[in-house]
């Protein structure tokens, strides 16, 4: 099967930007020539991670990097979104490892070697575990931490990036490592989510400024991920569930970068719950942005509940992919129009979107149909919303290969190409091949 689009589409131009995306912790692996992390410490926790594995080998990119640039350049990207280890970057006095440094040098010029542009994340989850001894994003002081490592990390690597992002999904950092406690550092507290949010939002702001004067011919930027909630019914009650859920899951994070204030709902926090603001932490949150990227992946469902305020339904006689989540490619082309009416946007570029499917390798192919399928019916949804008047500039495929899915492990695969974690051997999915095709049929 290909993936096709309108042939007016201006998704098949070569103004549009195309992609793939990786994470460090989730690929790299040579953890001894980098500082310990809240991932290194949360997996060595028994009961934590689906299959009881770690990120110490992953897809062993350290040391095969260059063979995976070169699978990337066969892909026939135009751009390569990847996340910096801020362990790796950094010593544990903050300053510069010029070991880890020489190694993005290395794997960064190599990408401008094949003409493919770069887009860097500086934080991706995986916090130095010294700054959580110390509080990690519960102490204001981490945000200042952070505006350090950007500091550092741009003035070093600048020369070579294209396009920096702050943070990767502020949600899943506070909420799943803070509030919840199913990601690291394992802390499940609703105050405590609240606090990691505000100072992982004062922590970019801070960061944006330092980009801004560093590296001003860049694009600087932040990765939001957006799970847009939609009502079980059209009750009244329902309805302003939904809102509220929406306000506490997505709003949180766009709007202060966008209006440099949190949604209404705070207003109604106990004083407990509320986080600590200092003056002109707001502002310097809605510092400007150069572009905003959207991850997406699917919807909500909501319906209201007596006690606490909203209930999330299960999918029900809907498709889902193998993480269970709903297949729903409607509500991209929705939250990309919302965003679009809500806030003064810069451009958006999509910088992750992709399903996690039961691969099975046969004869060193993988028939991954209902991948295809997945990317086929969400970029429409794109392209859909650009014809409505959004400003999206690019898509990146999340993700260019099979690697360690956080707390489910190595259970579950995302990639367009297959990894074989125990000869490290790649495998050009049939998804990979489509995107490839789609990708190269541009005029």
């Amino acid at each position: 099967m290909k993936l096709s689009l309108p042939s007016n589409s201006r998704m098949l131009t070569k103004d549009f930007t195309y992609g793939v995306a990786t994470a460090s912790f989730q690929i790299e692996g040579g953890i001894d020539k980098r500082q310990a992390c809240i991932w290194d410490t949360f997996c060595a926790q028994p009961g934590t991670i689906a299959d009881g594995s770690d990120g110490s080998v992953a897809c062993d990119h350290y040391h095969r990097w260059a063979n995976d640039i070169n699978l990337i350049a066969d892909i026939g990207v135009d751009a390569y979104r990847l996340s910096l280890a801020w362990g790796r970057v950094l010593n544990e006095d903050g300053t510069a490892n010029r070991e880890g440094i020489d190694f993005y040098r290395q794997l960064l010029s190599a990408l401008k070697d094949k003409n493919i542009k770069t887009f860097v994340t500086l934080y991706h989850w995986d916090l130095p575990q010294h700054l959580e001894d110390n509080g990690g994003w519960l102490n204001r002081q981490t945000a200042y931490e952070f505006r350090n490592y950007a500091d550092i990390a741009s003035r070093e690597l600048g020369d070579l990036v294209d396009s920096w992002a702050t943070l990767n999904e502020p949600f899943c950092s506070s909420y799943l490592g803070y509030e919840v406690g199913v990601h690291a550092p394992g802390k499940s507290s609703q105050a405590d989510g609240r606090q990691a949010a505000h100072h992982l939002l004062l922590a970019h702001g801070l960061a944006m400024q330092v980009l801004h004067s560093n590296c001003p011919a860049s694009m600087n930027g932040i990765v939001l991920n957006f799970t847009p909630g939609f009502p079980a019914t059209d009750n009244s009650d329902d309805i302003k569930a939904t809102a509220y859920a929406n306000d506490y899951f997505n709003w949180w994070y766009s709007r202060p970068i966008f209006e440099g204030k949190y949604p209404d709902i705070i207003d109604d926090f106990a004083a407990d719950i509320k986080p600590d603001i200092a003056p002109g932490d707001m502002a310097i949150i809605n510092t400007p942005i150069d572009f905003l990227g959207v991850n997406f992946y699917t919807r909500a469902v909501y319906k209201a509940h007596p006690t606490d305020i909203f209930e999330e339904l299960e999918p029900t006689n809907a498709p889902v992919t193998d993480m269970g989540w709903e297949i729903y490619p409607e509500a991209f082309t929705a939250l990309l129009q919302e965003l679009h009416n809500r806030y003064q946007l810069p451009p958006i570029y999509i910088t992750e979107n992709g399903a996690a499917v039961r691969d099975e390798l046969s004869h060193a192919q993988v028939h991954d149909l209902d991948r295809i399928h997945y990317y086929q019916d969400h970029l429409n949804a794109v392209h859909c919303a650009i014809e409505s008047g959004v400003n999206v500039q690019g898509y990146f495929a999340w993700s260019l290969m099979d690697n360690f899915e956080w707390a489910l492990g190595y259970t579950k695969r995302f990639g367009l190409v297959y990894v074989d974690y125990e000869t490290q051997t790649r495998y050009l999915k049939d998804s990979g091949v489509a995107y490839s095709a789609l990708i190269k049929s541009r005029v």
